[in-house]
């Protein structure tokens, strides 16, 4: 008989060939870096609980052969302690022999001792069993948003990404944006670039700040949402270090927004020369998101960003109203809690994932595990 388990120590070779034939794509045995990393994360890091464990699908043959990743966040609801668990990878390797396996592993997963459980990176396909389960999709937390600045370069960057060989187009494509975006005058609003004068000039003040800064602004600039994380200082470090290196998305970038002395905002994305600027996470006080949106994209700009792309919050979509900020859905946020107050506080926009809350954080995403 098929089985349903917490991972141990001796499944995470299984789990990490799971990892590379479904996920990377390759039938090659998955690299001892991946391995090791799947190993720190799912059993050694900070946080760790064994009672919210990932879990394994042991098929007849007695071979893993499903896996859902599981991590634990501490959370606060109203001053009340809770332990929510976040959903990431899950895979099963043969659906057509086992077809609801992976329906098992979600359902003993959401059956943990866990107060909420989410996922913000849920497919279609995963979406339709979390809600079969008493599962909600949160339609405001679903949405993945993107500002043009340099059309020419940002088109490039789309195309390399199958032709390799369009990168030798790259001088022409800076050139046309140079020009384009030097007749723009400031605070021009066009869905197709951004004007090269700074819009918030003179406004406010952006500085960058390393991890541990960014780490002490957290609490501060995220105090007005009922639900909100309550990581330990060693948690929340490792999961900064770890969201620091995704090479393949390029360096991380940490800045503050000042509005004279006083923190009005953060924001955290990797971005590589020419390319398109990835946005971990967006902080702001409350009315101040547009102006820290605004300090954002022209930070990026700075730097030679093609675009900046990031991930919703609902604290954050009215100010991108107006902003010619285009969204398209590519996966959903989706929660299952047994408290309805829980619940109620997300569908009013009042608990805050995504992100360093969430599972993009992970160095499985943008990550890179050649040996």
């Amino acid at each position: 008989m098929s089985d349903i388990r917490p991972l141990r120590s001796e499944d995470i070779t299984a789990v990490a060939g799971l990892f590379q034939k479904i996920f990377r794509k390759s039938d090659e045995a998955p690299p001892q870096a991946l391995t090791a990393y799947l190993r720190h994360l799912y059993l050694e890091a900070p946080g760790s609980d064994p009672e919210i464990a990932p879990l394994v699908h042991v098929n007849d043959a007695g071979r893993v052969s499903g896996f859902v990743g599981v991590n634990v966040l501490p959370m606060r609801h109203n001053g009340r302690s809770l332990r929510a668990a976040i959903c990431g990878s899950l895979m099963v390797e043969n659906r057509d022999s086992d077809p609801m396996a992976g329906a098992r592993l979600l359902k003993a997963f959401l059956a943990g001792p866990q107060d909420l459980s989410f996922s913000e990176t849920a497919s279609e396909i995963s979406t339709q069993m979390w809600t079969r389960l008493r599962g909600m999709v949160l339609p405001q937390y679903s949405l993945d948003w993107v500002r043009v600045i340099r059309p020419a370069t940002f088109t490039l960057e789309l195309v390399t990404r199958r032709l390799r060989l369009a990168r030798s187009l790259a001088p022409l494509a800076r050139a046309f944006d140079g020009r384009y975006r030097g007749k723009m005058t400031r605070g021009d609003l066009r869905w197709s670039a951004v004007p090269a004068e700074a819009s918030t000039k003179g406004t406010l003040q952006v500085a960058d700040i390393d991890r541990e800064s960014f780490a002490e602004l957290f609490p501060l600039l995220t105090r007005q949402f009922a639900v909100q994380p309550a990581w330990t200082g060693a948690q929340f470090a490792h999961i900064l270090a770890d969201a620091t290196e995704k090479p393949d998305y390029g360096d991380a970038h940490l800045a503050v927004v000042k509005a004279r002395t006083a923190p009005v905002g953060a924001f955290f994305y990797h971005m590589r020369t020419g390319g398109i600027a990835r946005v971990l996470q967006v902080l702001a006080l409350p009315g101040q998101a547009g102006l820290v949106l605004d300090c954002l994209i022209d930070h990026a700009a700075a730097r030679g960003a093609a675009a900046v792309n990031g991930r919703t919050q609902p604290a954050l979509l009215e100010a991108m109203m107006g902003r010619r900020i285009g969204f398209v859905h590519a996966a959903s946020t989706v929660i299952h809690a047994r408290d309805e107050k829980l619940l109620e506080a997300f569908r009013h926009s009042q608990g805050f994932i995504n992100g360093l809350a969430g599972e993009h954080w992970s160095r499985l995403i943008g990550g890179r595990f050649d040996k």
